[in-house]
């Protein structure tokens, strides 16, 4: 459970009552309105809020309400993040944006710069390693964010409105992307309002005031 304090009358509850489980290799997606509590169940997922109640295990470990430093550890252990505003740090070029995910989890060296530009190489970015995020197109700059993302190997990857500032094409590009990652054994979730979302998918949920609903499983389509 996680609730906000309104300025007037009762809190507002973002998650009420929520139980989300998603095994190694499957892709869960969650469909909502601006507003239904979807990127609050990913911030509580990714350890960003700390949820009221309840608890969050990954890979059997509790990792609710622990301290600032072995939520930081957990973090590099365990999650991908990948964004819809890209959250790419504008003094850096694209390379050493995706290396960032690497020095997080003490992984930096020659191993990680081999595997940053592997990945990015993989996306079609590999060309504008050296280039600074306002040197990139918005599909460039998701790219290099998903690149950032998995460099890492998280066994769970969450993402928020992956594709919401996104040309189709683009979009198309980093769906696929998250359902190869899901295919090679990551737990993914996806929230977003895109019904093309679903495609792919091993669990749908649509959130709505707070509340988790099942959907159809093994997505061929929109539901």
């Amino acid at each position: 459970m996680k609730a906000y304090r309104a300025p007037a009358g009762a809190p507002i509850r973002a998650l009420d009552g929520v139980d989300l489980s998603v095994p190694a290799g499957h892709l869960a997606v969650v469909l909502g309105a601006s507003g239904s509590g979807k990127s609050t169940l990913l911030n509580v997922l990714g350890l960003l809020e700390d949820a009221d109640a309840g608890d969050v295990r990954m890979a059997g470990e509790r990792v609710t309400a622990i301290g600032r430093s072995a939520r930081s550890r957990a973090r590099g252990r365990y999650l991908g993040f990948v964004f819809q505003s890209f959250l790419l740090l504008p003094s850096l070029t694209a390379l050493d944006n995706v290396l960032l995910a690497a020095r997080y989890a003490g992984r930096g060296g020659p191993e990680a710069r081999r595997r940053a530009r592997e990945l990015l190489a993989q996306f079609g970015v590999l060309e504008r390693e050296h280039h600074y995020p306002a040197q990139l197109s918005g599909g460039e700059q998701q790219r290099v964010a998903f690149c950032r993302a998995v460099l890492n190997d998280p066994p769970v990857l969450l993402a928020d409105e992956p594709t919401g500032n996104l040309d189709d094409a683009n979009g198309g590009v980093i769906f696929q992307a998250l359902r190869a990652r899901a295919g090679a054994g990551t737990a993914v979730v996806v929230v977003s309002h895109r019904a093309d979302a679903v495609v792919g998918a091993d669990a749908v949920y649509r959130m709505q005031h707070g509340r988790l609903e099942s959907g159809p499983s093994k997505g061929g389509g929109p539901p």
